[in-house]
C-alpha cells in the first residue's frame, strides 16, 4: 500500500508541538485568571469552574502524551529501528490527539474538554504541520495498514517496538511467558468462581522477586528500577488484573516505610515484605469519605503502655483476610478535623480462611461481591479496640500520616496506569482473536473497515499510554518530582482501558456479554481503573490544581 505514509514525519510532529505548548501556556493563564483570588488558587473557585480546570487537565494530558510520542519515534529513529509500524502508530496518534485537542477532548463517554472551556478557539492551532497531521495522520488507510503489520506481528503482547532499554524488555519477555503459562489458561476460571488467585502463584511469584522488585537490595530486595515494575505490572495484568494487582499493597507498604519509616521499621519490615513472609494490604478508605482521605474519622487512642487502640470503620480493603500487616490510616489527635490529625500504622493482624477470615481480636469483617477485579476479594472492616503496638507508629511521630501516604501517591499511580495498559493489551490480543477468527458474511470481522478501525485505535492509544507511563516512571528513577505526569498517565490509561475493553466486547457483539468469553471478565476489571488510586474527577482535579501552582 503506497501513499500511507506522510512524508517528513517526525519533523511533522516536532513542528506540530511548538503551537500545542503555546496553547498550553495560553489555557494555563485564562484558566488561573478564572480560579485565583488575589495571588493565590482558590479551592472554591476551582471547584465552581472544574470544566475549565478539568479542560486544562485533559489539554496537559495530552500535550505531554504527544511530547512523549515525538520523544519515543526521535530515539527509535537515531537507533534505526523506526520502521513502517512504529511510523503509523506516531501519525495516527499526532492526527486524533490534534483534532480532539482543537474539537474536543473526551473525558468520558458524554464528556468532553474544549477549548472554548478555558477561554481559548482553535486559531493557534491552525498551522501548516498540525493541518497535514490532521489531513493524512488518523486517514483510513493508514488504519488499515497498521492493522495489516498488526497481524503480520501474530497480534501478540506489544505493537511497535517499546523503545526500553534490553534489560528491560529481558525482564518483559520473562513475565510475559509466566503470565501466558500460568496465568493466562486459569484467570478466567478464577474470575468466574470469584476464587482467590492460589497461593502457589504468590510463590512462584515471590521466587521471581515481584514483591521486593523495588526494594533496595540491603533490605532483601532487588534494588530494580520503577520501569521495571511497570513492565512486571503491565505484562502480568495482561494475563489478569489480579494478578498484576498483587504487588500493589507490597509496593504502597515498602513506600511507605522507605520514605516515612524510621531504621528500626525499615530493617524489620522490609525483609520480610520482599520474602513475601507476610502480605501487607491498605486499609485508607472510610464509608461516606471515598477521596476525602482528610475526613477520615477511625481513631487510633493511645493508652498508658504506650500502645494504641484502633475504633472505627474502613472498606474497599484488597485482600485483606489473607495479610499480616496493615498499612492503616487512623485519626491519633481526637481535636482535629482534616488531615493533620492523621497518622499511619504498620497494625498487625493474624491471616484468616474462608471460615474465619478475621480472627484477631478487637478487628471483624465482611465481603463486598464485586464485579471484576476479583482475586484477592474486597472487604468492609470494623475495628473495635483493635491493638497497635506503639512501635508501629510509621515514623514514630504521630500527625504525619497523610504527608506519608501522599509520598507513595506517585509509584501507586505510576502502577496503576501500567496496569491499564496490561488490561487494554489483553483486550487488544482477545479482540483481534475474536476478530481474525469469526467469520461473517463470507470473511473475518477484522476485513471490516469499522472493526479494523477500533484494532488499530486502540494499538494506538495503548502505546501513547505506555509512553507516557514510562516517561513518568524515567523520571522518579532519576529522583524527578512525577505526581503531575504519573497523574497524567494513570488519567489516561484508566480512560484507554475502558475504551479498549469496550470496543474489543463491541467486535465479539452478543458472545461478548456471554460470561463464558474472557472479555467479559477483562470489560468488568477495565472499569475499576477510572475509580481507584484516584477517581478520573479527582485526578483532574489535582492534576489542575498541579498545573496552576
Amino acid at each position: 500500500m503506497t501513499g500511507v505514509l506522510i512524508d517528513n514525519l517526525l519533523t511533522l510532529t516536532a513542528d506540530a508541538l511548538t503551537p500545542v505548548e503555546t496553547v498550553f501556556e495560553a489555557a494555563k493563564t485564562s484558566v488561573r485568571e478564572v480560579v485565583s483570588d488575589g495571588d493565590r488558587i482558590s479551592g472554591a473557585k476551582l471547584e465552581d469552574h472544574q470544566a475549565a480546570a478539568h479542560a486544562l487537565s485533559w489539554f496537559a494530558t495530552y500535550t505531554e502524551s504527544l511530547r512523549q510520542m515525538n520523544a519515543w519515534a526521535s530515539r527509535l529513529n537515531d537507533e534505526g529501528r523506526l520502521g513502517e509500524m512504529e511510523k503509523l502508530i506516531l501519525q495516527i496518534a499526532f492526527g486524533e490527539y490534534l483534532a480532539q485537542m482543537k474539537g474536543g477532548i473526551m473525558m468520558s463517554q458524554n464528556e468532553f474538554a474544549r477549548l472554548s472551556d478555558m477561554g481559548l478557539d482553535a486559531a493557534a492551532l491552525d498551522t501548516d504541520a498540525i493541518n497535514t497531521l490532521l489531513a493524512n495522520g488518523n486517514s483510513q488507510a493508514a488504519r488499515t495498514r497498521l492493522v495489516e503489520l498488526m497481524r503480520d506481528n501474530a497480534g501478540h503482547a506489544t505493537f511497535g517496538a517499546s523503545g526500553l532499554e534490553e534489560e528491560l524488555e529481558m525482564i518483559r519477555e520473562t513475565f510475559r511467558r509466566y503470565a501466558d503459562d500460568r496465568v493466562v489458561p486459569n484467570a478466567h476460571e478464577w474470575h468466574l468462581k470469584d476464587d482467590y488467585i492460589p497461593m502457589e502463584i504468590l510463590e512462584e511469584l515471590a521466587e521471581m522477586g515481584v514483591f521486593g522488585l523495588t526494594i533496595p537490595e540491603e533490605y532483601g530486595g532487588m534494588g530494580l528500577s520503577k520501569a521495571s515494575m511497570v513492565v512486571v505490572s503491565e505484562e502480568l495484568s495482561r494475563g489478569y488484573i489480579g494478578v498484576g494487582s498483587l504487588g500493589t499493597r507490597s509496593e504502597i507498604a515498602a513506600e511507605l516505610i522507605l520514605a516515612g519509616g524510621t531504621d528500626a521499621q525499615k530493617e524489620l519490615w522490609l525483609p520480610k515484605i520482599a520474602s513475601t513472609e507476610i502480605l501487607p494490604t491498605a486499609v485508607f478508605t472510610e464509608p461516606n469519605t471515598g477521596s476525602d482521605l482528610g475526613s477520615l474519622r477511625a481513631r487510633a487512642v493511645k493508652n498508658a503502655d504506650g500502645d494504641y487502640e484502633v475504633t472505627g470503620n474502613k472498606t474497599w480493603i484488597t485482600h485483606a483476610a489473607r495479610t499480616h500487616v496493615m498499612t492503616l490510616l487512623a485519626r491519633t489527635d481526637p481535636n482535629s478535623t482534616d488531615h493533620r490529625g492523621l497518622s499511619m500504622f504498620l497494625a498487625e493482624k493474624q491471616p484468616g480462611d474462608d471460615e474465619n477470615p478475621f480472627p484477631s481480636d478487637g478487628m471483624t469483617g465482611g465481603e463486598i461481591e464485586v464485579l471484576g477485579y476479583r482475586g484477592m476479594k474486597e472487604f468492609e472492616l470494623a475495628f473495635d479496640g483493635f491493638k497497635v503496638k506503639g512501635e508501629n507508629l510509621l515514623g514514630g511521630e504521630e500527625g504525619q500520616g497523610f504527608k506519608q501516604l501522599m509520598k507513595t501517591f506517585e509509584a501507586a499511580r505510576i502502577q496503576t496506569a501500567a496496569r491499564a495498559i496490561g488490561v487494554a493489551q489483553n483486550a487488544l490480543e482477545i479482540g483481534m482473536q475474536y476478530a481474525e477468527d469469526r467469520k461473517q458474511f463470507g470473511k473475518s470481522l477484522i476485513n471490516f473497515p469499522r472493526v479494523a478501525n477500533k484494532l488499530a485505535m486502540m494499538a494506538v492509544e495503548i502505546m501513547v499510554a505506555r509512553q507516557l507511563t514510562y516517561f513518568s516512571a524515567w523520571e522518579k528513577d532519576h529522583d524527578q518530582r512525577c505526581d503531575l505526569e504519573a497523574g497524567m498517565a494513570k488519567l489516561l490509561g484508566a480512560r484507554v482501558a475502558w475504551a479498549c475493553a469496550d470496543n474489543a466486547l463491541q467486535i465479539h457483539g452478543g458472545n461478548g456479554f456471554a460470561l463464558e468469553y474472557q472479555i467479559s471478565r477483562v470489560l468488568c476489571d477495565a472499569r475499576i481503573l477510572n475509580i481507584f488510586e484516584g477517581a478520573a474527577e479527582i485526578q483532574a482535579q489535582v492534576i489542575a490544581r498541579r498545573l496552576l501552582a
